[in-house]
């Protein structure tokens, strides 16, 4: 049986583990200098999703004016496929519709078929193409978009 997650306000003892993650799950993943500015901006909805107490995701977003971003979302490889991401996607959907926004984008591998069916799931549909965007392997990201109000 898979241990209750519990989503919460990321917190600076937190970032070992989240990079941990990022390294794990990017080829080009964002510095400890990075998340520790995200965890400093108040504007920035930083969330990490814990499992039996331990670091299992995050979630990185914001909003401008009515229009959210989901800049960055990864979970421990070890704990994929335990619906942690999906938990993460709805809290960071729902500090959008808080804030505001009407819409939130995100840009996502065009190969990374497990993200990219999180993303359908909660409404996201490709709305443009950001050609050759990812530097390891080179790779285009596809651009999609969930109302986040009807």
């Amino acid at each position: 049986m898979n241990a209750p997650v519990v989503i919460r306000p990321a917190a600076s003892a937190d970032l070992s583990g989240v990079v941990e993650i990022e390294r794990a799950s990017f080829s080009d993943p964002w510095s400890l200098t990075a998340f520790r500015s995200a965890l400093r901006e108040e504007r920035i909805n930083f969330h990490v999703a814990l499992s039996g107490g331990s670091i299992a995701g995050y979630a990185i977003s914001w909003c401008v004016v009515d229009e959210a971003e989901l800049a960055n979302l990864a979970v421990m490889p070890s704990l994929r496929g335990q619906r942690i991401g999906a938990a993460l996607l709805d809290r960071a959907m729902a500090d959008a519709r808080q804030a505001g926004c009407v819409v939130m984008h995100l840009e996502v591998r065009e190969s990374n078929a497990a993200a990219r069916a999180l993303y359908e799931s909660h409404g996201f549909g490709m709305v443009g193409r950001r050609k050759r965007y990812y530097r390891e392997p080179i790779e285009d990201a596809l651009i999609l978009r969930a109302r986040l109000v009807e």
